[in-house]
């Protein structure tokens, strides 16, 4: 699929818009939001951030996310989702304590600028371009294959409102197939309902406020915290990003989207925003047939997710309120099934070429067992497990 928009797709999306496109935006912020909100208030108060500050980091993120998301969906007319590290959340939340929050945040920054050198000058996008399809498919369905699991582990806490989920899911690809998830979503909401676990009433809306810090250069700080939030954002986000993009049939030109995330990130870490990168796991809910049946009008879902982002993003004050008052089970739920024909199509693509199967199937099961080794992510470990089987069976004598 071509990096650039043809002229016929230049015209207003208003016509590309559909109930599915909006579905899958908002899925998708909901996954990121459910699946990391709480790791990043973990981080901030890690770093001794206040109630405010805390608010800032989700205003920065939410921000970030959303202009990014839009503006590379808008320019290449394609579903390009952007997102903050959640394993850089996670490394955060152990390394910061004790770390002053001005060293911190030049902390951010100097991992900031090493993004943004890996997409100005090209390395990142040279080697994935060496990458393997079967490779990239395999990491790609390893990433989403607890999801495809937690869609069956929610039945076990709660059964009702999975199964009404799955039945208007089989019923919606039967019969509707374009509204399948749209379908899912209302009748998770309304089963939450009559269940009485949806707490909308608890939610009380207030808008963020952005709180600048002047950073500070601590060597410790950059090295303890600064490099491994690098190493950990390119081969535990990126890669995965980049490969979600590669499996749904994309082609966008890759250091642009590396190189604005980074320069973002430089312009938003002193008010929180410790990295942006590209989206993999929520990615893939909008640049799956369930969002739109041509691809080429997916990009919309892009634009929905980047206005859903600013939305929570101006609002980053409640969010944790907001995304509480959804029981588990109906985010499990709606995830598992918004993902299922990505998954199905990663592990179809992984699988398709004899001459790298095992090398996909190394990829695959590494990256779903979730082994995290030197504080980096299964998905980069999955992808050396692959490249090294791939060398050693195919290498020339």
């Amino acid at each position: 699929m071509s990096s650039k928009p043809s002229a016929n797709r230049l015209a207003a999306p208003l016509g590309d818009i559909t109930l599915s496109t909006l579905t899958a935006g908002f899925i998708a912020v909901l996954i990121g939001y459910t699946s990391s909100a709480v790791i990043i208030f973990q981080a901030a108060e890690a770093a001794g951030a206040s109630q405010a500050q805390i608010g800032s980091w989700m205003w920065a993120l939410g921000i970030g996310s959303g202009l990014t998301t839009i503006v590379f969906s808008w320019r290449y007319r394609m579903p390009l989702l952007t997102a903050w590290s959640t394993p850089g959340a996670a490394l955060l939340a152990t390394s910061l304590p004790g770390v002053a929050m001005s060293d911190a945040i030049g902390a951010f920054l100097f991992s900031a600028l090493l993004i943004t050198l890996c997409g100005v000058t090209g390395l990142f996008e040279r080697l994935m371009h060496r990458l393997p399809r079967a490779l990239a498919s395999a990491l790609l369905a390893g990433v989403l294959l607890r999801f495809g699991l937690d869609l069956f582990m929610a039945m076990e806490r709660n059964l009702s409102l999975p199964l009404a989920m799955c039945a208007a899911y089989l019923a919606g690809k039967r019969f509707w197939p374009r509204y399948a998830i749209p379908m899912v979503l209302a009748v998770g909401i309304a089963m939450a309902l009559f269940e009485g676990s949806l707490h909308l009433g608890e939610v009380t809306p207030a808008l963020a406020s952005p709180d600048f810090i002047m950073p500070s250069f601590s060597l410790s700080a950059i090295i303890g915290v600064g490099v491994p939030l690098f190493v950990v954002t390119m081969a535990s986000q990126n890669l995965p990003g980049i490969a979600a993009i590669r499996a749904a049939g994309y082609a966008p030109p890759i250091s642009p989207l590396i190189g604005g995330t980074g320069i973002t990130t430089l312009a938003l870490a002193p008010f929180g925003g410790f990295a942006l990168n590209l989206a993999a796991i929520s990615a893939a809910v909008c640049q799956g047939p369930e969002a739109h049946a041509d691809p080429e009008r997916r990009y919309t879902a892009g634009l929905a997710a980047g206005g859903f982002y600013l939305l929570l993003g101006l609002f980053g004050a409640t969010v944790t309120s907001l995304f509480a008052a959804f029981p588990a089970e109906l985010v499990m739920a709606v995830a598992g099934l918004a993902l299922l024909p990505t998954l199905g199509g990663g592990l179809a693509n992984a699988l398709a070429n004899a001459e790298h199967r095992d090398a996909a199937l190394v990829t695959f099961l590494i990256t779903a067992s979730g082994i995290s080794l030197a504080g980096i992510g299964a998905a980069f470990w999955g992808l050396v497990g692959g490249l090294v089987t791939l060398w050693v069976l195919h290498r020339r004598a």
